[in-house]
């Protein structure tokens, strides 16, 4: 895996079974953070930063269409090493798929099958929802933007 390359979610949700103990889940998760894309400087805006997120956040998306429709792709960033691998896991599961599937994927319930949900301080519990509402805002945008 290189750093602009994120694990396939497959790989991530089947990584995360195999670790029984939590310390080596919240590793694990620091590890994705580290291995996403670095972001640009030029990306650290108010309009790509996250509202909600104690941490501070930024995701930038960008549109690109292909057989008529409009793919997003996503990079991020947080200085948090939690919050940063939890961006990680969002990029791998919707990023370079069309604005239609991201805007009904629900990664909530992903979140909760990797048991993240229990296992999270509320405040950060609060910064995903606060990252899959962009995400999810940025696909419904796009599509209310090709009709």
């Amino acid at each position: 895996m290189t750093p602009s390359q994120p694990a396939p979610i497959d790989d991530i949700i089947e990584n995360f079974s195999l670790l029984e103990d939590w310390d080596d889940r919240y590793r694990y998760v620091i590890e994705l953070g580290r291995k996403l894309t670095p972001f640009p400087e030029t990306e650290r805006t108010d309009a790509n930063k996250v509202q909600g997120c104690v941490s501070q956040v930024w995701l930038a998306t960008t549109i690109a269409h292909q057989n008529g429709q409009p793919f997003l792709t996503f990079i991020g960033d947080s200085d948090a090493h939690i919050v940063r691998g939890l961006v990680a896991i969002l990029i791998a599961l919707l990023s370079g798929r069309p604005a239609s599937e991201i805007s009904g994927e629900n990664p909530l319930a992903l979140f909760e099958r990797l048991g993240l949900g229990e296992h999270l301080t509320p405040q950060r519990s609060n910064g995903f929802r606060s990252m899959v509402k962009r995400m999810h805002a940025d696909a419904t945008a796009t599509l209310a933007e090709t009709v």
